[in-house]
């Protein structure tokens, strides 16, 4: 296997071009296909080494079985909008090719974060013979493997995860979003939840919130949010009791959201104007900056990891598995900033464990089911380095006393 099909040429698509393109050994042909040509070629001139550009409306599952059936890839790599996932899984059964994304589908209708509409593909994909990978981005996807090698590895039993998530860059706009707007604000005003002993607690959006130690960036005030590794994880962790996600959103960052909650423009439903429907979180996502824009003048850092509690030797242990990216480092390296580098380079090492045969399966995985240790010995040498510290209760002395 030596041949990838990149679908999604935005910010995070961009890192995945650029990335396999220094990684020849491995992605022998690389293809990069999405709604517009243009953007492909844009970035086919960032990367070091070529590859080939296509159109294709992966809306349109006749058009990407067209286009899979032309250049018969080994993989496809889904970086296109959540909403795309389900036809594209569609076409890479109709073709039996291999199929990996970072983000779980959801219908563009509803502000649902499940993986219910993929998982069960499982058995059509297994009797395909072929693989597909959910969410191998950071957060799922780097985040749910250093818990699948906490698991192994650090722990005999896990019995509480905090999944934590910091961004302390500035990209000195008066407001945008890290990632496409449309996904980012539906993540965010939706409902929370956490699980606990067996069950799923609801809780108003942003409504729980502590002070969490993040390592290089020091105390940041977090949201407990919902998001999506939380409901794989607690089939395939062992001894898991909670579980919870916890995210940095600024002051600035809130009072923009409440403002345009307040005024309908984060709502998904059409309403009429001068005679035509129009979907306000869509338009509003036409009006702020795209991600892609962000890098340059983008300064600070993202600090994301797990904090586990749990029991080694009969002894409680905790301890911190985390990486911390460098939104300018970044930008030298790939023209974009932490938040898409860290999305887009979890996917080419995930790509890579299935080239080189690391990842084996067929039928439906989310990245914990799947061998930890070779993942994160490949993940540093392409430029997310992880490190892990032993945790005091003094060190995260407000995120343990949270009552939830």
């Amino acid at each position: 296997m030596d041949t990838v099909l990149i679908i999604g040429a935005g910010a995070a698509g961009s890192v995945v071009a650029q990335k396999c393109a220094m990684n020849r050994d491995v992605f022998k042909t690389i293809h990069l296909a999405s709604r517009r040509i243009e953007s492909c070629k844009a970035v086919a001139k960032r990367c070091k080494t070529p590859i080939e550009v296509h159109q294709v409306d992966a809306d349109d599952v006749k058009a990407t079985v067209k286009l899979l059936k032309k250049l018969k890839p080994d993989l496809v790599i889904n970086m296109a909008l959540p909403y795309q996932d389900l036809p594209i899984m569609d076409a890479c059964l109709e073709t039996g090719v291999h199929y990996m994304d970072t983000a779980n589908y959801e219908p563009r209708d509803e502000a649902k974060f499940t993986y219910k509409w993929q998982w069960p593909y499982h058995d059509k994909y297994k009797k395909a013979g072929i693989m597909a990978v959910l969410g191998c981005g950071f957060d799922p996807g780097q985040s749910n493997i250093y818990c699948a090698y906490a698991q192994e590895f650090l722990f005999d039993e896990i019995n509480q995860i905090d999944i934590v998530d910091c961004n302390d860059g500035s990209h000195g706009k008066a407001f945008a979003t890290n990632f496409n707007p449309e996904i980012n604000l539906r993540e965010v005003t939706q409902r929370g939840k956490y699980w606990k002993k067996g069950k799923w607690i609801d809780i108003d959006p942003l409504s729980i919130s502590a002070m969490i130690d993040y390592p290089e960036v020091g105390p940041r005030k977090s949201y407990l949010i919902y998001h999506e590794e939380e409901e794989s994880l607690v089939k395939n962790i062992k001894g898991l009791e909670q579980i919870r996600f916890w995210m940095t959103f600024s002051e600035n960052y809130i009072k923009h959201l409440e403002v345009l909650q307040n005024v309908g423009m984060t709502r998904i439903d059409p309403v009429m104007y001068k005679g035509n429907p129009v979907i306000p979180m869509e338009f509003l996502k036409e009006l702020l900056p795209p991600p892609s824009s962000l890098g340059e003048n983008y300064t600070g850092k993202t600090s994301i990891g797990c904090i586990f509690v749990g029991k080694k030797n009969g002894k409680e242990k905790r301890a911190m598995i985390y990486n911390v990216c460098d939104h300018a480092k970044s930008y030298k390296e790939v023209g974009a900033q932490a938040v898409s580098y860290t999305t887009g380079v979890p996917p080419v090492v995930g790509a890579m464990m299935i080239f080189q045969g690391h990842w084996r399966g067929k039928g439906v995985f989310n990245v914990e089911q799947l061998p930890s240790k070779p993942f994160m010995d490949e993940i540093g040498k392409q430029g997310l380095p992880w490190h892990l510290i032993e945790v005091k209760k003094s060190d995260q002395k407000e995120l343990f006393k949270v009552k939830t």
